[in-house]
């Protein structure tokens, strides 16, 4: 999408702003986030997303796959400082849930035949809407086009009625190369509130409605000015063969889930038949994306981490609810979104379960820890919401949906899913596998009940449906009570005959004698039961982008001066090893420095280039590297060093074993640099200059 959509021109003044603690500079030309769905945090404000993208690629966090061949729209490669905070936040997600709450972790395989993901509903539900520029062929994902649109125009509206108070004029940049401009136009006050309200339930249409909307309010292609086509259904799986005769079908996965549920039975006696547990995965998924956009915020490849908690449908209790009740989550439930409402209501997660807002005790578990975990990571909880799946959005499998929001420059961002998908998955693929996929549960007194059942005469069945009769018993066994119950209605009022489907969908005459279906009493010593599942769905690229968005700033004194104030368990790297110069008697205690703090397991970078030490700090701090030692003359002398802080600046001059020791204890968060500074004395200026 041309940039002219998410920007406009304004004419201000230089001015600081407070933003993530940090002082930093405002911008001439900068994103504006607009007031409804993608901004309840209304003092949120804005920065240069162009000089944290330079900073990105500077630094080669991640860039563009194969862009020597011109890349591919939404493939990208990751950089050292990536690799290193992607592998660092997937080792505290790793602790935060695997760890902590005994999971079971498998590494499934990411080509998937084809009949698993038609069984799971993939394959014919796994879609978006998109349009086309009659003209030019354009490709656009409608919600988003739709959403991207009436944004802008509410931004242009904003804009105008600012610049008319001041008496003004506003315009908004269409070209940059050829500096055409358009002046910002004022909306009626009823279409200002019908964009709002569509944007409050964007999530909610079909492809019908969002086809009224472009046409009600003449949405074209932004970028021509041509008119859209209908929107029409797009699967977003890659297809492939397996093998070299091309007969089997394959996808790649579009998620890790399939691969823990077919595992099912598995992880159930690996876990000594006890329920509840959980399993966990992470890996690489892949979507085909309509029209990749947002750097990683909407790519076609991607890391997963996913949770499958499986939990007794009769009791979705969870035995640590008590831990964590009182934690307050901003909350966006579906009454509110359906009212185009977006100002989430603050809540903690156990009166939210208790009002049925969220559904259950384990659903709301780990909705609080989700919350945590990604308050640890760094985000901000200002801009962290929850919000509720409305109803055409919810997904085939989820009974309910809440996803973990993170608000960046690109607006309201999902970052996590955290779905009850009840025991649709494990019910399909038993169905389809005629594989038991259920928990048996022994009962201290057996359970009386009374249950409508079938049972066929094979005497019968069998010769009179011939080769059919496979295809019908399977249909009738999957019959629950009521449809039981129709059955033998039907039957009735046939005078002992009609029809039914078989599985194959074909129709096939019955007969009373083929089957006897009455009332009748069973008593269970041994409960059977097929669970449900709770997941959480953790977007991995989301998180990081929004995480170094959320930490970045520039120093008040230097706007060229940019900082990633990463916490020091993610960072990418921890340390900064910098000799003052290099002169040859830095050298072996670089080395040994180095040897110790590797063994240390403390992540470093040694820099001991030409550049000034000023330079080398500031260069270190735009990768997010939160402590640096520097060795100067009097380290070769008596054994100290300095030890700085990446947001404060400030250091302390101790003996090497005593940095050493703190520095362990800063980068595992066992203490802060508040409690250092008031340990030891601030170092002001070297002792000993070279």
């Amino acid at each position: 999408m041309v940039n002219f959509i998410r920007s406009i021109v304004l004419q201000t003044s230089h001015c600081k702003f407070h933003i993530q603690n940090k002082f930093c500079p405002n911008y001439s030309l900068f994103v504006f986030q607009p007031t409804f769905k993608r901004n309840f945090c209304t003092n949120m404000v804005a920065f240069n997303r162009t000089t944290l993208e330079e900073v990105i690629k500077k630094r080669f966090f991640f860039a563009p796959s194969f862009q020597i061949y011109g890349g591919v729209a939404g493939l990208y490669d990751y950089g050292p400082p990536g690799c290193a905070l992607q592998a660092n936040i997937l080792d505290l997600w790793r602790r935060h849930f695997v760890l902590e709450e005994d999971m079971l972790e498998m590494d499934g395989s990411i080509m998937t035949p084809a009949t698993v993901l038609k069984t799971s509903g993939h394959v014919d539900k796994f879609t978006d809407w998109m349009v086309n520029d009659t003209k030019n062929g354009d490709i656009f994902r409608a919600d988003h086009l739709v959403e991207t649109v009436l944004e802008t125009r509410l931004n242009e509206d904003q804009q105008a009625r600012s610049a008319e108070l001041e008496g003004t004029i506003v315009v908004a940049s269409k070209d940059k190369k050829k500096k055409n401009k358009i002046k910002a136009v004022k909306l009626d006050e009823n279409t200002k509130a019908e964009y709002e309200n569509i944007l409050a339930k964007i999530d909610n249409f079909t492809g019908t409605e969002l086809g009224e909307i472009i046409d009600k309010y003449t949405i074209k292609n932004p970028e021509t000015g041509n008119d859209l086509s209908k929107p029409v259904e797009f699967n977003l799986m890659f297809e492939s063969n397996i093998g070299p005769t091309g007969q089997l079908k394959g996808y790649l996965r579009p998620e890790t889930a399939q691969g823990q549920f077919l595992n099912f039975k598995r992880f159930l006696e690996f876990n000594n038949d006890k329920m509840p547990f959980a399993s966990a995965s992470i890996g690489r998924s892949f979507r085909n994306e309509i029209s990749p956009r947002s750097g990683l915020l909407r790519v076609r490849e991607f890391t997963m981490a996913e949770i499958e908690h499986y939990v007794d449908p009769n009791n979705k209790d969870h035995p640590r609810f008590d831990e964590v009740k009182d934690i307050k989550l901003h909350l966006l439930p579906q009454n509110i979104q359906v009212e185009g409402k977006t100002n989430p209501i603050e809540i903690s997660i156990g009166e939210a379960v208790e009002k049925k807002i969220v559904d259950n005790q384990t659903l709301g578990y780990f909705l609080a820890r989700i919350h945590l975990f990604l308050i640890k990571l760094g985000i901000k909880n200002e801009r962290l919401r929850f919000r509720q799946h409305m109803p055409n959005e919810m997904a085939h499998y989820a009974c309910d949906c809440w996803d973990a929001e993170i608000q960046s420059s690109y607006g309201w961002i999902e970052c996590v899913g955290c779905a009850d998908r009840s025991a649709y998955d494990l019910t399909v693929h038993s169905n389809r596998t005629k594989e038991k996929l259920v928990v048996r549960e022994n009962l201290s007194e057996p359970l009386v009940y009374e249950k409508t059942v079938l049972e066929i005469n094979k005497k019968v069945f069998g010769p009179k449906l011939r080769q059919n009769a496979k295809t019908v018993e399977d249909y009738l066994l999957r019959l629950d009570e009521e449809q039981l119950e129709a059955l033998k209605k039907a039957l009735e009022v046939g005078n002992g005959k009609t029809t039914v489907p078989g599985t194959d969908g074909k129709e096939y005459e019955v007969f009373s004698e083929f089957f006897n279906i009455e009332r009748q009493t069973i008593t269970e010593y041994v409960r059977e039961y097929i669970p449900n599942v709770i997941e959480p769905s953790f977007g991995i690229g989301r998180i990081l982008y929004s995480l170094i968005e959320h930490v970045f700033w520039v120093r008040e004194d230097d706007e060229q001066r940019a900082v990633l104030s990463f916490p020091p368990l993610v960072s990418p790297f921890k340390c900064l090893l910098v000799p003052l110069s290099n002169n040859p008697a830095f050298s072996d205690l670089v080395r040994d420095l180095s040897a110790r703090l590797r063994k240390l397991s403390i992540a470093i970078k040694v820099d001991d280039s030409s550049n000034s030490i000023g330079r080398r700090y500031s260069r270190n701090d735009e990768l997010g590297t939160p402590f640096a030692i520097t060795i100067d003359f009097q380290s070769v002398n008596d054994n100290t060093v300095t030890l700085r802080e990446r947001d404060t600046t400030k250091q302390i001059r101790e003996k090497v074993d005593t940095i050493l020791q703190v520095l362990k204890n800063l980068t595992e968060e066992e203490i802060t640099w508040d409690e250092v500074m008031t340990k030891y004395p601030i170092f002001i200026q070297q002792e000993i200059d070279s």
